[in-house]
């Protein structure tokens, strides 16, 4: 079977690049920042479908995602979870949080409107982005 982003997350995101694994993405609202990882593979739901090399592969990438945002970002706290409530397909957030951001210390889901970046923040942050990572990882491919 061939590997096909969720919609859900086609609407939501823009593509940065690729691990050996997976994809990663910027969410488009810039309330927080907020990557997302999916790995490429058909039909995965649960991080327990996914044998054990892929296992330690996503969490090896989930650890470089998550070192560059707090490089760049220098987080209060790094949330990351793969919840699927709304889409099924395994992916992985990794949401910036700050003692003062709109939604602290509450989950950011519902909090408040979404507010979108535009395509010159997305270029300049997935920039930004890609220069740091490229630093802590030879095996990804920037978008």
């Amino acid at each position: 079977m061939t590997f096909i982003l969720d919609p859900q997350l086609q609407l939501d995101t823009v593509k940065v690049g690729n691990f050996p694994l997976c994809t990663l993405l910027l969410h488009k609202d810039k309330t927080f920042p907020w990557f997302i990882l999916v790995p490429q593979i058909a039909d995965i739901k649960e991080i327990y479908q996914l044998d054990t090399k892929q296992q330690n592969q996503f969490i090896k990438e989930s650890s470089l995602v998550s070192v560059t945002l707090n490089d760049l970002f220098s987080a209060d706290k790094l949330n990351i979870a793969a919840l699927g409530n709304v889409v099924a397909q395994l992916h992985i957030h990794h949401i910036v949080r700050y003692k003062t951001d709109p939604a602290w210390p509450a989950p950011i889901w519902g909090q408040q409107k979404e507010i979108f970046y535009s395509q010159l923040e997305i270029t300049a942050l997935n920039d930004k982005f890609n220069l740091r990572l490229s630093e802590h990882c030879q095996e990804y491919t920037p978008n």
